[in-house]
C-alpha cells in the first residue's frame, strides 16, 4: 500500500484497480498515511488557508423528487419559503460586513426564479458588492440560461453529479437523467464558470466500485470545486429508514479527491459536522480547504432541511462565523476571507 500511496502523491493518478485497492484497504486500516499525503498536497497549493463562503439558502421549493432529499416535491410536510430580492440583499449586506467575499446562493430546483429573476439577483449583488465572487447552486437549467447568469456576473456554479453510477442515479433520481446532469457540468465549464461537482458517500446499495466511478468521473471532468458528504437519511423520504453514510468513509474519499485533483477547492461540509462534533475539522485534516457558514435568515434555516439534524440552524451569522473561525484556528489552519478562487483561475493566493 505504501507504494500505491507514494505513486498517487507523486503523479496524482491511479488506475481503477489501484483506486479500488486503496479504498478497500482503508475500509479496515488506519488512513493516517493517506491523510498525511492529502494534507501535504493541499499545503503545496493552498498552504493552510481555509476559505470562508457565505451561504444563502434562498428557496426550499423543488420540482424534483430525489428519494433521499427532504426538499423533494412529494414531501408535503415541508414549510416552503422563498426569499425576496430585498431579503437576499440583506443577507449579502450582513455577510459583507462580516468580511465574506464569496456568496453562495443555493436553492432547490425552483422554477419560480426564472432567468430574469436570477439575473436580477446577480446584477443587484454585483452592482453593490463589486469585489465578491457570486456562486449559484440552483440545479439543472438550459445552457442558454447558464450563459445568461455568467454574463450577468455570476462566477461559479455548484452542481453535484451525486453519483457517477448510472444504475444508482436512475434508482434515486426518478425525475432526472444522468446524461443530462453530466452534460450540464460540461456546459458550465465551457461557458467559463468555476464549476463544482460532487457526490454522496453511503447511499443504499453503493459499492466501493461505484466510488471509484465517482473519482474517475471527477478526474475526467477536472472541476474547480468538489462537494463530498455522507448520505444522511431524512424521515420524510423513501430512504428514511436506511442506514446512512459514515464520516470515516467520507474522509477517505475527500483525501483521494485531493490527491487526484491537487488544485481543487474542497469543502468541509455541514453534513460532516452533523454526524461528528469535530467532523469538519477532520475533513480539513483530510485535505479539505473550504467552509460555508450560513448567512440565511434564522427564521428559514430549519426549513432548508435536505437531511435531518443539520447543525447551525439557530446561530446568528456573526456567531456562526466566530464559532467556526475559532475551530479552524484550533485545528491548526488559517482563515481566509478573500474570494478564494481556484488556483488556476485567480492566480496563486
Amino acid at each position: 500500500m505504501k507504494n500505491i500511496l507514494e505513486k498517487l502523491y507523486k503523479y496524482n493518478d491511479l488506475s481503477p484497480e489501484e483506486l479500488l485497492e486503496i479504498i478497500t484497504y482503508f475500509n479496515y486500516s488506519d488512513p493516517e498515511r493517506l491523510f498525511f499525503y492529502a494534507q501535504r498536497t493541499r499545503e503545496k497549493v493552498y498552504g493552510k488557508k481555509v476559505y470562508m463562503r457565505g451561504l444563502i439558502e434562498f428557496s426550499n421549493y423543488c420540482k424534483q423528487n430525489c428519494l433521499y432529499c427532504g426538499l423533494r416535491r412529494e414531501n408535503k410536510n415541508v414549510e416552503r419559503y422563498r426569499l425576496s430580492l430585498e431579503e437576499i440583499m440583506e443577507c449579502c449586506q450582513e455577510g459583507y460586513q462580516l468580511g465574506y467575499r464569496t456568496f453562495v446562493l443555493q436553492s432547490g430546483e425552483d422554477i419560480f426564479y426564472d432567468d430574469d429573476k436570477i439575473c436580477r439577483i446577480i446584477k443587484a449583488i454585483r452592482e453593490k458588492f463589486s469585489d465578491v465572487a457570486i456562486t449559484l447552486s440552483i440545479g439543472e437549467r438550459e445552457k442558454k440560461s447558464y450563459r445568461k447568469y455568467f454574463e450577468a456576473g455570476a462566477d461559479r456554479y455548484l452542481l453535484r453529479h451525486e453519483t457517477a453510477s448510472e444504475d444508482l442515479y436512475k434508482k434515486f433520481h426518478p425525475t432526472m437523467n444522468i446524461v443530462s446532469r453530466q452534460n450540464c457540468l460540461q456546459e458550465l465549464k465551457e461557458i467559463g464558470f468555476q464549476t463544482g461537482a460532487g457526490f454522496m458517500v453511503g447511499l443504499p446499495g453503493q459499492r466501493d466500485e461505484n466510488l471509484v466511478e465517482d473519482l474517475l468521473f471527477l478526474k475526467r471532468l477536472q472541476p474547480h470545486m468538489v462537494g463530498i458528504g455522507p448520505f444522511i437519511p431524512h424521515g420524510e423520504t423513501p430512504l428514511g429508514c436506511e442506514v446512512g453514510g459514515t464520516v470515516a468513509k467520507t474522509l477517505i474519499m475527500l483525501a483521494l479527491t485531493r490527491l487526484l485533483l491537487p488544485n481543487v477547492l474542497l469543502p468541509a461540509t455541514t453534513a460532516m459536522g452533523t454526524l461528528d462534533p469535530i467532523g469538519r475539522e477532520k475533513a480539513l485534516k483530510a485535505g479539505a480547504n473550504v467552509v460555508m457558514p450560513n448567512l440565511s435568515p434564522i427564521s428559514v434555516r430549519e426549513k432548508y432541511e435536505i437531511y435531518q439534524g443539520k447543525i447551525c440552524t439557530g446561530d446568528e451569522s456573526a456567531h456562526c462565523r466566530s464559532c467556526i473561525e475559532t475551530r479552524i484556528h484550533q485545528a491548526g489552519f488559517e482563515v481566509d476571507l478573500s474570494r478564494g478562487d481556484h488556483i488556476t483561475i485567480g492566480g496563486k493566493q
